[in-house]
């Protein structure tokens, strides 16, 4: 939706925002380099965006500069092909889900309302009780509260799983990363 002046127009779209920054405006404070303006660079530069603006993204991921030593290590133990297999697969099980609910239209979590979200992603008691908790200490909006549970039943459709576990809450709140903690040391 466009809004300007006396006119307003809105325009049908689904889109993959993927962004990235760095850490300071300098591009400095990695491991081993330190800013010269020290903490108070990164904390004016990341300021710049707003809480509703980072309220909007699902994941937000901390990614540390690769060090010749991390060229070295050991191959990951999933390559590209079998995470691929999961994700298409997690992608059949949400199609699936939303057939069986009689839901046209919807085929991924993604696009699920805060209403269908309630239905299929409960969680587990324990992971209701975490996604209070952090709801309550790290002061999520409603957004954010459904965001981590869009995030979470997504996890459970890649582990296979048809129930949303706490562990799956926990990770789903780790990729709200480091906006969130900043806001809460605000």
């Amino acid at each position: 939706m466009i809004a300007r002046a006396n006119h307003r127009i809105a325009y049908p779209c689904r889109f993959q925002l993927i962004a990235a920054m760095n850490p300071c405006k300098c591009g400095g404070s990695g491991p081993g380099i330190a800013c010269k303006r020290g903490q108070r660079c990164a904390t004016d530069y990341q300021a710049r965006l707003s809480g509703p603006f980072l309220d909007r993204i699902d994941l937000n991921i901390e990614v540390p500069a690769v060090s010749a030593a991390d060229l070295s290590l050991p191959t990951a133990r999933e390559g590209s092909a079998e995470v691929r297999a999961r994700v298409i697969a997690a992608r059949q099980r949400q199609e699936a889900r939303f057939d069986a609910l009689g839901v046209k239209g919807l085929r991924i979590n993604a696009h699920a309302s805060g209403h269908l979200l309630d239905q299929i992603a409960t969680p587990e008691p324990d992971g209701a009780a975490l996604l209070r908790s952090a709801a309550e200490t790290l002061g999520l909006s409603a957004r954010g509260f459904h965001r981590v549970l869009r995030v979470a039943r997504t996890l459970a459709d890649l582990d296979g799983i048809e129930t949303v576990r706490r562990i799956h809450i926990a990770e789903a709140l780790s990729y709200r990363g480091e906006s969130l903690r900043q806001r809460q040391a605000a």
